[in-house]
C-alpha cells in the first residue's frame, strides 16, 4: 500500500510540475499530424522580440489548455494539441525554432496583455480578439481565424437550427460571458432558460446528458467539441458574431509582427493553414476559409 501511494504521488507531482509550463514532443499523445517546416539562418532585423529568443534559443508561447480542438493539454501526457497550438509550431518553425525548442506557458484570458508587456512570452496564440482597445496595449499579427458565436446541439437535434429557433430551448454558456449577454440582450431565449456555469466542459456535459438544449460562445471552441465527439455533437447555424482571432505580440514590435503576418500569409498561400484546420477543427466535419491578413 505504501508503494502504491507513494507512485500516485509522484505522479502528482509531474502533472503538477507540468501545470505551469510545458514542452512540446511528449510520445504517445494523439496530435493533428502537422510537422512544421523550420527555417534556417533566421533574421529579423529590428526585432528585440526576436533578438531574445535566438539568446535564450528557445521560443516561449503563451497559450491555452483547457480548449479541445485548439489549445488543449493532455493530462496524461502533458502534450498540446489543436488549431493554436499548431499556428504556434507553424511561426516558431519560420521563425526557425524546431518544436522541442518551444515552452509553453498557459495564460488565462485576464492576464495576456500583462505577460506580453511584461515579456513573459515571445507571443500569444489562444482565441484572442484582435479590437482596438487591446491594440493600446499589445500589437496583433493576423487574423489567423475569424471565428464567431455559434450553437452546439446534440447531434440528433434538428429542432435547433439557429439563434432564431432558441425560443423555449435551454441554453448553456460561461457565467458573465458576452456570448450569453447577447442571449440576453437579444431575447433568444427566455430568462428562466439560461444556463451558466464556469466552464464549457461543464455546459457540454449538461448539454450530452440532456439537461441543455444548446452551447454558445465561439464557435472555433464549439468546433473543438464537435471534433472531439462528432457522434453526439454537431454546430449548427451561421455565426452571429465576428471574433478575429490574433497572435498577440509586444506593441512596439513592428519587425516581428511583419514577419509573422508573412508566415501567416504564406500558411495560407501554400496550403498549410488548410491542413492544420483540417488536422484540428475539421475533424468536426466542417470547412472553413482563412481570413485575410489585416496589416494594420
Amino acid at each position: 500500500m505504501k508503494r502504491t501511494r507513494i507512485l500516485v504521488a509522484a505522479a502528482l507531482a509531474a502533472t503538477l510540475a507540468l501545470a505551469g509550463c510545458g514542452q512540446e514532443g511528449a510520445p504517445g499523445a494523439e496530435g493533428s499530424g502537422y510537422e512544421p517546416t523550420v527555417a534556417q539562418n533566421v533574421e529579423v532585423a529590428g526585432s528585440p522580440t526576436f533578438a531574445a529568443m535566438k539568446q535564450r534559443g528557445r521560443v516561449i508561447v503563451g497559450v491555452k489548455d483547457d480548449q479541445p480542438g485548439l489549445g488543449f493539454r493532455d493530462a496524461t501526457t502533458g502534450q498540446f494539441t489543436g488549431f493554436d497550438i499548431d499556428i504556434a509550431r507553424m511561426v516558431a518553425g519560420g521563425l526557425g525554432f524546431s518544436p522541442d525548442q518551444i515552452d509553453y506557458k498557459v495564460v488565462p484570458s485576464a492576464a495576456r496583455e500583462d505577460v506580453i508587456e511584461r515579456g513573459e512570452v515571445d507571443y500569444y496564440v489562444g482565441t484572442y480578439t484582435i479590437n482596438d482597445k487591446r491594440k493600446q496595449r499589445v500589437g496583433f499579427a493576423g487574423p489567423y481565424y475569424t471565428a464567431g458565436q455559434g450553437l452546439l446541439v446534440r447531434a440528433d437535434d434538428n429542432a435547433i437550427t439557429g439563434p432564431q429557433t432558441l425560443q423555449g430551448k435551454k441554453v448553456c454558456s460561461v457565467t458573465g460571458s458576452t456570448p450569453i449577454q447577447r442571449v440576453r440582450d437579444q431575447n433568444l431565449t427566455e430568462a428562466a432558460n439560461i444556463v451558466e456555469f464556469q466552464t464549457y466542459t461543464q455546459c457540454v456535459d449538461q448539454l450530452i446528458n440532456n439537461q441543455v438544449d444548446a452551447v454558445t460562445t465561439d464557435d472555433a471552441i464549439l468546433l473543438g467539441y464537435a471534433s472531439q465527439n462528432p457522434e453526439q455533437l454537431k454546430v449548427v447555424g451561421e455565426k452571429f458574431s465576428s471574433e478575429p482571432y490574433g497572435i498577440g505580440l509586444p506593441k512596439n514590435d513592428t519587425a516581428l509582427r511583419t514577419k509573422v503576418n508573412d508566415l501567416l500569409q504564406a500558411a495560407i498561400d501554400d496550403g498549410t493553414w488548410k491542413t492544420i484546420y483540417d488536422g484540428t477543427l475539421g475533424k468536426s466535419g466542417t470547412q472553413a476559409e482563412p481570413p485575410t491578413i489585416d496589416r494594420y
